[in-house]
């Protein structure tokens, strides 16, 4: 058996082009993806301590499994891959021990709950159970649930975290208690007379338990609404720079907000030419009103962005700035935005699917309206390469097809990158005069307003008000459009460092692209393959492999890319 894997690794191996070839860490890893996938399947009870501690021991096992890996033979890729993947081991047992701090926190809360484990293991392999005294347990459950809910008000206030824990945790429960129940209805007609009740009313109560408990976030603790009706929830200082040294971005908070006030000065100085130039003098709001103003009409936008695309790609050809495999170039695909998302996305969205945010019937005049001018050609021509090629759409069918044992995915990469593009079309001047590049200042001035805001906010300095308004006033937000941006930013499932990460990655490809297109070392075509036949990683070690960094097994982030 051991002689037929290492004959199907060789074989893997030799399928790989001499550039293709996958580091020394590949074995390790792929095995590593396997098993966990196995292990997450398998305890997929959230919040068990059982799950717990069986991840606990995996991840300590494979991290001891790297650490006897002789990292100082390895070639740079295999270092980088050997750093990645012991970030990767240590963020997730860090990660487990902030659960069982937490879970151990609220445990009196959820102690009920060991029986619903016990008949989960159990189902597990298929053991017959004893319907009645299930059922019995079921009901017991459920009056100790409603007993902890009367008691409740009694009890002190929980912060948001440990709330959230708390729900999390019944979450599993009622998780278990499906599985249980999908395996054993119909199939043993006992247990569903006898069990189908007690399930359907301990769901019940378990769901109304956890709004209960949340509804017991102690105040000083809970965002509140500032009347914007966005209500999400601030990291702090801390967990920022843990967050910012996990993606090797070696800046502070402070920092990252003086990079973007600092752009945003820059911006402004281009704004005001652009005005200018359109004979606006310095009111580049009106200028910029009668860009919005050049929106195409209802049931033509999809036209205008194929136009927009066309301009882009012939751009990229005739500058031969970097390789597009002709798959790439022929199945990106569109698709209408449907109102309810431009809630949240009021701007196009891509990858392989272009999703086009623009007006529907069942709109508000005003939302018609603002979307339109928001959606306008000239801001959209700024964006059509980030959401396709060479952006969001050549990076994710590049990552499918080279080196895709890499899953080290960072939004100072995938973000990173395709604003990279922005900022080399407009040196390259992409922009066929004032109109565009007011679109594209648009463009830059968000992204630097996104490093301003979503870190005040995160620091506790502003409220999502204080953000739209910024966005509106500084940046010529349309006001609908600056609510979804600030809704998005802080409701949607991003993370904490999302927004700021497009400008942020974006000024590391460009740190990169000086060190070495500008200095002669590699053509931007040379570049710009290069980048993306790596995948996805923190752009440090992009850096690194790229410029054959000198590596440690115990590195930290240390480049200072902006200068």
């Amino acid at each position: 058996m051991r002689a037929l894997t290492l004959l199907l690794l060789f074989v893997t191996l030799c399928s790989f082009g001499q550039t293709e070839m996958p580091s020394e860490v590949y074995p390790l890893i792929v095995q590593y993806e396997a098993d966990r996938g196995s292990l997450e399947r398998f305890y997929f009870v959230q919040g068990t301590q059982e799950r717990r501690d069986r991840l606990i021991q995996f991840y300590k096992d494979y991290l001891t499994r790297l650490q006897q890996l002789p990292f100082e033979s390895f070639s740079t890729g295999g270092k980088v891959d050997y750093i990645m993947m012991k970030r990767i081991f240590e963020n997730e047992q860090g990660l487990l021990a902030q659960e069982e701090k937490e879970a151990t926190q609220v445990s009196k809360l959820t102690a009920y709950a060991n029986p619903v484990y016990e008949i989960e293991k159990k189902r597990r392999r298929g053991l017959h159970l004893k319907s009645d005294e299930v059922a019995q347990q079921l009901n017991d459950i459920k009056k100790s649930v409603q007993g902890a809910m009367q008691k409740l008000p009694q009890e002190p206030n929980v912060t948001a975290a440990l709330a959230n824990r708390a729900a999390s945790i019944i979450g599993g429960q009622q998780a278990a208690l499906k599985s249980v129940y999908d395996f054993y209805d119909g199939y043993d007609p006992q247990f569903t007379w006898w069990v189908k009740r007690p399930y359907q009313q301990l769901d019940s109560v378990l769901t109304k338990y956890a709004n209960a408990l949340k509804a017991k976030i102690d105040p000083a603790t809970r965002p509140k609404d500032d009347g914007s009706g966005i209500i999400g929830n601030p990291i702090g200082r801390e967990e920022l720079l843990r967050l910012l040294q996990l993606d090797m971005i070696p800046y502070s908070p402070e920092e990252l907000v003086n990079i973007a006030n600092k752009e945003f000065a820059w911006c402004d100085t281009e704004l005001l030419k652009a005005s200018r130039e359109m004979g606006f003098g310095d009111n580049w709001k009106a200028a910029q009103e009668k860009v919005k103003q050049a929106y195409v009409p209802e049931g033509y936008q999809p036209e205008a962005m194929l136009k927009l695309y066309d301009e882009s790609i012939a751009f990229l050809k005739k500058n031969d700035l970097l390789t597009i495999p002709p798959i790439a170039e022929e199945t990106w695909r569109m698709r209408m935005m449907p109102p309810r998302q431009q809630l949240i996305s009021p701007f196009f969205l891509g990858g392989e699917v272009l999703q086009i945010a623009y007006p529907t019937d069942v709109m508000d005049h005003e939302a018609k309206l603002m979307s339109m001018r928001g959606n306008n050609p000239h801001f959209s021509r700024a964006t059509v390469h980030h959401e396709l090629i060479a952006g969001h759409h050549l990076q994710g069918f590049m990552n499918n097809r080279h080196k895709t044992y890499r899953h080290y995915r960072t939004p100072f990469w995938t973000e990173g990158w395709a604003l990279y593009w922005e900022l080399v079309l407009w040196d390259m001047n992409f922009p066929r005069g004032p109109e565009d590049k007011i679109g594209m200042l648009f463009w830059r001035m968000h992204r630097c307003a996104r490093i301003i805001f979503s870190l005040n906010y995160h620091l506790g300095k502003w409220t999502p008000q204080q953000c739209i308004d910024f966005l509106v006033d500084r940046v010529g937000f349309e006001r609908a459009n600056a609510e979804a941006e600030v809704r998005r930013s802080f409701t949607a499932n991003y993370g904490p460092l999302y927004q700021l990460a497009y400008m942020t990655g974006g000024f590391q490809f460009y740190a990169l692209k000086k060190e070495l297109v500008d200095s002669g070392k590699m053509t931007y075509k040379q570049f710009h393959d290069a980048v993306l036949r790596e995948n996805s990683m923190p752009v440090e070690m992009v850096r690194a492999i790229l410029t054959n960094q000198p590596l440690t097994r115990d590195f930290k982030t240390s480049w200072k890319f902006y200068k």
